[in-house]
């Protein structure tokens, strides 16, 4: 009696235990994938269930890891709000699909983009939609909370919110997110079959047959997962297996993402020849080519800004270098006393004084005001072209004539264009005087170096290079021509570059390699075209070019994402 009980017991734990195994079957369509393969996973679940597919990073991140001074600092002012702590862990990339996905959120209207001082924090020019999580993790439905793997508590669940849907926090730790045209709403985290019309459910199908529990689920992997990145697979509470995500090209260490060298060449060729031309926005137009082209985000922990920023002075300096041989030593038309005074100012602005301006002042804060100067400066700069500008100047006005009679002259013998040179007349502190194309200039050195300090914060605090400001205020407040101020900027973003290049080496902020080196070289080359294409332009169409360029600067400050 006693055997026929343990044999009857026996086979009923095997039963048990098959059964569980039924209701819980997957299997992973491979081991490894590349980074961007779509994964396929099928299996079966107890006929009548939902299903939750949690799809969660091996390796966790908790604020404690960072090593990021910035970061920390973030990271201390979010805890003491109690939403969660410094111990806190979560898997940076983490999908949750399933096919009720109301049970952990909603969908609903996002707005953004636009001047936040004028519309408000919550407001914005453009509307969208995206998947909200729950605000609190008991609100989420009580089976569907245990099915979520790793995510388990109160505090995990507010940190994984947070890093999903906070601007900081994705660009700091998931460094993967949901795009409208080139802006990041939020991060892919709860997501559904693609038959849902949601733009962050496209490329995922979530097949379930409820009478049999069979299922069948495909996403797309993030293009930019790391190498050698393993991930758990949990079904429906379940951990079933794992799988790892190989690379997919050239993986940029620090920049975290997968870009071939040579395109960053290319594009700091372009950018280079541009900024060499007119001697302004070199850092901002390379930080747009970051951002949208490479999408340079940093490693899990730094924020994307503090490696995007030290890349671009890269910039900001080798561009500079390359064309001063030809501004310099061939052309001679470099202002030594007042470029020397302007770097000073912006050295001291930008390594000492922009530190602690930047600690007690939230800078980022008054880009928008920042905005509204540029395009006065833009206004500014097309009013000097109307003709009771041009008589006012008569000096920039017989330049231009002069300049453009050695245009067509060289046209018509088959020549290169000369370009004037730089003679001094008077060299003091508050009083230098030049000539140019025959032509008297004045200019205060000392006044420049004033505001060399304050372009120098400005340039510490954004990681650019100043020259948006610099040029415009020497050919409005100093009554420059571009052909006399373009080199003195250059001058200008030199030392403020290295001024914030040595600010972010001194909190331990480091560029990229690859992409610095790769910076360098194309900003370089660009350099040297653009010292050598500038006597192509007149005064005028330099100015107009400049312009343009504050007006899109003006855009870019107002969020004003013109490509949506």
């Amino acid at each position: 009696m006693k055997k026929l009980f343990m044999y009857f017991f026996m086979m009923a734990m095997v039963l048990l235990v098959a059964a569980q195994v039924s209701y819980a079957q997957t299997g992973i369509s491979a081991s490894s994938y590349k980074a961007g393969d779509v994964v396929q996973i099928k299996g079966k679940i107890a006929p009548g269930q939902d299903l939750y597919l949690a799809i969660a990073q091996q390796e966790m991140f908790a604020p404690k890891d960072t090593n990021g001074v910035h970061e920390v600092k973030k990271f201390k002012k979010e805890t003491q709000k109690g939403a969660f702590d410094m111990d806190t862990a979560i898997s940076p990339l983490y999908y949750l699909i399933t096919n009720v996905p109301e049970k952990f959120g909603k969908v609903d209207k996002k707005k953004f983009g636009g001047p936040s001082v004028l519309l408000g924090k919550g407001n914005g020019i453009y509307s969208t939609t995206m998947f909200y999580l729950k605000k609190n993790f008991d609100d989420v439905d009580a089976t569907a909370r245990a099915m979520m793997g790793p995510i388990a508590t109160d505090k995990q669940w507010n940190f994984f919110r947070w890093a999903n849907e906070n601007a900081y926090g994705i660009n700091t730790i998931v460094k993967e997110g949901n795009r409208k045209g080139k802006v990041v709403i939020f991060s892919r985290s709860v997501i559904t079959d693609q038959s849902s019309g949601n733009y962050w459910d496209k490329d995922t199908s979530v097949q379930l047959d409820k009478t049999t529990g069979e299922f069948t689920v495909s996403f797309k992997s993030f293009r930019h997962t790391p190498p050698n990145t393993k991930f758990d697979v949990y079904v429906n509470s379940a951990k079933l297996g794992d799988y790892t995500i190989e690379k997919n090209g050239y993986w940029l260490n620090k920049g975290f993402r997968y870009m071939n060298p040579l395109w960053i060449v290319i594009g700091a060729i372009l950018v280079g020849t541009y900024f060499s031309m007119i001697g302004a926005a070199g850092g901002m137009l390379m930080a747009a080519f970051q951002v949208l082209v490479v999408n340079t985000m940093g490693p899990v922990g730094i924020n994307a800004a503090n490696v995007l920023k030290p890349s671009n002075m890269a910039l900001t300096l080798f561009s500079p270098l390359g064309s001063f041989w030809r501004y310099a030593m061939v052309e001679k038309r470099v202002a030594w006393p007042v470029g020397l005074s302007f770097g000073v100012g912006i050295f001291i602005g930008s390594i000492w004084l922009g530190k602690y301006v930047s600690a007690v002042l939230p800078m980022q804060a008054y880009k928008e005001w920042l905005a509204v100067l540029v395009v006065i400066m833009g206004i500014k700069t097309l009013m000097e072209m109307t003709p009771k500008a041009m008589n006012k100047r008569k000096n920039i006005k017989a330049m231009t004539q002069k300049f453009n009679k050695e245009i067509a002259a060289a046209k018509a013998e088959g020549r290169s264009a000369e370009m004037g040179s730089i003679e001094p007349i008077k060299t003091g502190l508050m009083d230098y005087r030049f000539k140019f194309w025959g032509e008297e200039f004045r200019i205060n050195p000392l006044l420049f170096a004033i505001l060399g300090v304050a372009i120098g914060v400005v340039s510490r605090s954004f990681g650019i290079g100043g020259g948006f400001l610099l040029v415009p205020a020497m050919t409005t407040l100093g009554a420059l021509p571009m052909y006399v101020a373009v080199p003195i900027s250059l001058i200008g973003t030199c030392f403020s570059s290295i001024g914030s290049f040595i600010g972010y080496l001194m909190t331990g902020y480091l560029p990229d390699m690859t992409l610095a080196i790769a910076i360098i070289i194309g900003g370089f080359a660009g350099g040297m075209l653009g010292s050598r294409a500038q006597k192509m332009f007149s005064e005028m169409t330099l100015k107009v070019v400049l312009a343009i360029t504050l007006f899109f600067l003006f855009f870019r400050f107002f969020k004003i994402e013109i490509w949506i």
